[in-house]
């Protein structure tokens, strides 16, 4: 877990960009541009496209309201597979539009400028198309940063320093690249900026350099709006961490107690924030110090009080999750366990009144188990949690009234609107309930709808 003085949690070998994709990158058709500063040249060279155009990209459908939930695209998705699974995995995402997210370095993408003024759009190009060809809302996370902006060498990509921010004197290259992508890319008009405050953490002094990020934050968002003034910019993307036993935080409950260091941090960028449309954290529901407390589905109520602190410290901003996590890395766990407890995680979010939560989509290669997958890779066959997601983005989008049904077995859990309701049985093994007025009974961890009598 998060060590106590140094960087936030690590991203899972599986996320780290596509390292695969960059040695066939540098074998492509371009002009390996080499360094010409002294010592050894870090990282490999990469190839230089010619300038390519921007792509030509479906636009957003006509959303009736905000969809609420989406996902993240990671390294390995739908774009990248065979024609007939793209389009399965195409269609799955599209039968009911959801907010679709992409970095534009690492988790798919490759270096976007790994020479100054000289751009590699072609990974990000693929993806912001099969965004807009699967119906996305689409949102663009602008993380990370090429190498030549953070000491590195020109013409070559570290993919090991993919977590270090730019130097401070390469913060207006890093907006003017952010700038660039937006007048790329006029489909997009939200856009997150950094993640989880890589490379920010001071170890000297123990805590965050919210100062720094802040200050990246604030050029970034006044790149992008003088591009357009109607785009929307969040932040600041850091992750809210808890322990069972911690101390001195303003924020705890029955779920932990949340690392101050964090809150403050955030407290920061409210105050000296240029501007912002929505406000961004991610998290987990595990505690660092004894896992999820004080139980799986219990650990939860974090996210509620969560979103509930970030809605009145930031005066009412939107707030999005633009990662959540329930389950510890390589959790041993039945599929019908994680849907079940991702499914209540959700609930706590459509109750808590959080605008947007993005499911960090853990697609693999094709062949390779897939726990948590939207689809079976190699195949597109439709997994567990594609229909929650579906489920969720058409019956609880932003705004819906919620409707407070109970169930009779508190094992059960419940989330009703007017015209549907969902329920998620929290035990490993049947369980008998009534609901509405009508008797249930569902199997270990199961997840079920229905409509409502007379809606």
């Amino acid at each position: 877990m998060i060590p106590t003085d140094g960087p936030r949690r690590r991203i899972p070998n599986w996320l780290i960009a596509t390292g695969a994709g960059v040695v066939a990158l540098a074998l492509l058709v371009g002009i390996v541009v080499m360094s010409t500063g002294h010592g050894k040249p870090r990282g490999r060279a990469v190839a230089i496209p010619p300038p390519q155009p921007a792509p030509a990209v479906e636009q957003p459908p006509d959303f009736g309201a905000w969809p609420r939930w989406g996902v993240t695209h990671t390294e390995f998705s739908g774009d990248a597979e065979r024609e007939e699974v793209t389009e399965t995995a195409s269609h799955l995402l599209a039968r009911v539009p959801l907010v679709q997210n992409q970095h534009i370095m690492g988790w798919g993408a490759d270096n976007p400028e790994p020479v100054r003024g000289k751009y590699d759009f072609r990974n990000l190009d693929r993806r912001v198309q099969f965004m807009g060809r699967s119906q996305a809302l689409p949102v663009i996370t602008l993380c990370c940063a090429p190498d030549w902006m953070k000491g590195g060498t020109d013409g070559r990509t570290d993919w090991n320093t993919l977590e270090s921010p730019p130097n401070r004197e390469n913060f207006d290259d890093f907006a003017k690249l952010a700038a660039t992508v937006a007048r790329r890319y006029p489909t997009v008009e939200h856009f997150m900026v950094w993640n989880e405050f890589k490379g920010f953490w001071n170890s000297a002094t123990n805590r965050w350099d919210a100062e720094a990020y802040t200050e990246l934050y604030n050029k970034v968002y006044t790149a992008l709006k003088e591009v357009n003034a109607d785009i929307k910019v969040g932040g600041p993307y850091i992750p809210i961490v808890s322990d069972k036993n911690g101390r001195g935080s303003e924020l705890q409950g029955p779920w932990g107690v949340v690392d101050q260091r964090d809150l403050d941090a955030v407290e920061y960028w409210i105050r000296n924030k240029k501007g912002a449309d929505f406000i961004v954290v991610d998290g987990a529901s595990m505690t660092r110090d004894a896992g999820a407390h004080p139980d799986d589905f219990g650990a939860l109520a974090k996210f509620g009080a969560v979103t509930t602190w970030l809605k009145q410290r930031s005066g009412g901003l939107p707030v999005w999750w633009a990662e959540w996590y329930v389950a510890p890395d390589n959790a041993d766990w039945t599929e019908e366990r994680r849907t079940a407890v991702q499914t209540v995680a959700m609930m706590e979010f459509a109750t808590s009144g959080a605008s947007t939560a993005l499911y960090w989509n853990p697609q693999r290669k094709p062949g390779e188990d897939c726990p948590g997958c939207l689809w079976r890779p190699g195949t597109g066959e439709e997994l567990p949690m594609a229909g929650v997601l579906s489920g969720f983005t058409k019956w609880f989008p932003e705004g819906v009234p919620l409707v407070p049904l109970t169930s009779a077995n508190p094992a059960v859990r419940v989330l009703a609107q007017e015209r549907q309701f969902v329920m998620v049985n929290t035990t490993d093994a049947a369980a008998i309930t009534t609901i509405d007025g009508k008797q249930f009974e569902l199997g270990p961890y199961e997840v079920r709808w229905s409509g409502r009598d007379g809606a």
